[in-house]
């Protein structure tokens, strides 16, 4: 039978000479017979330097081989596009993203909380005069407020939005605090600082009221049981932080019909 030495290029030990009478003093080598393709026996040599026995030679080379794996560094490029792009971007790069996504995120504040394009001058020319809301058999909100009011404007988008949804069933009605034609509704109502909101049932008479700045819910469940002709509103006395009344720009206004202006 004819034999034959091989050890494959690809082995674990690579070597680009071995000689059978000098060989590195670490490295064992061990034979297992097979048979080659045309029925030749083929002695195959395992090399391992990590204790690999003859029993667990025919398993193959072990992962802890000796042979080490180079791997070239690459460049990495767009799948898009044939010019090299760096895996990580540069730092003006991450800049741009963070001011971007600052401006993103500002905008959705500001879009949530001021809504554009919503004024205290808009909700005034689309309220309903107030002797016109005591007579049409309708519940009421009667809001006091004044241009100057911080807490006014603020609160303007939410009030906008409960009105638009409650528009066919409840009055919506602005006071300006400044024209002294209300001075007899501030009494009766006693408005110390605003906005002011108070709740009448379809006969005129105070359910209760909220002043100042609170939850949007606040305003917009005692406008819901006003609607539902509730006898009561969940809100009854509650304040918030407000501007106060005793900063009134007094005017008096004209028009006997100005019911904001």
């Amino acid at each position: 039978m004819e034999s034959a030495l091989r050890i494959g290029a690809s082995s674990l030990c690579s070597m680009p000479k071995i000689s059978h009478t000098h060989l590195h003093k670490d490295l064992k080598f061990y034979p297992k017979i097979g048979s080659g393709g045309g029925g030749n026996g083929v002695i195959r040599l395992y090399c391992s330097n990590q204790g690999k026995t003859p029993e667990n030679a025919e398993d193959g080379p072990s992962s802890e081989s000796s042979e080490k794996n180079v791997v070239s560094p690459v460049t990495e490029t767009s799948s898009t596009g044939g010019a090299g792009v760096p895996l990580y971007p540069d730092k003006k790069f991450n800049t741009r993203i963070a001011v971007a996504s600052a401006v993103a995120a500002v905008a959705l504040f500001l879009s949530s909380r001021l809504d554009f394009g919503v004024s205290l001058k808009d909700l005034s020319a689309a309220a309903l005069p107030y002797e016109e809301a005591l007579l049409n058999g309708k519940p009421t909100v009667v809001e006091f407020y004044a241009d100057w009011c911080e807490v006014c404007r603020e609160l303007a988008p939410d009030v906008y939005k409960v009105e638009q949804k409650y528009r066919d069933k409840v009055n919506f009605v602005m006071l300006n605090v400044d024209n002294t034609k209300w001075e007899q509704e501030l009494d009766e109502f006693g408005v110390e600082g605003i906005p002011h909101f108070a709740f009448l049932d379809k006969d005129g008479n105070e359910e209760g009221n909220v002043v100042g700045r609170l939850p949007k819910q606040y305003l917009l469940e005692n406008v819901d049981a006003l609607a539902r002709g509730e006898a009561s509103v969940p809100h009854a006395r509650v304040v918030g932080q407000y501007s106060s009344a005793e900063n009134r720009k007094v005017h008096q206004v004209v028009d006997p019909r100005s019911h904001g202006m």
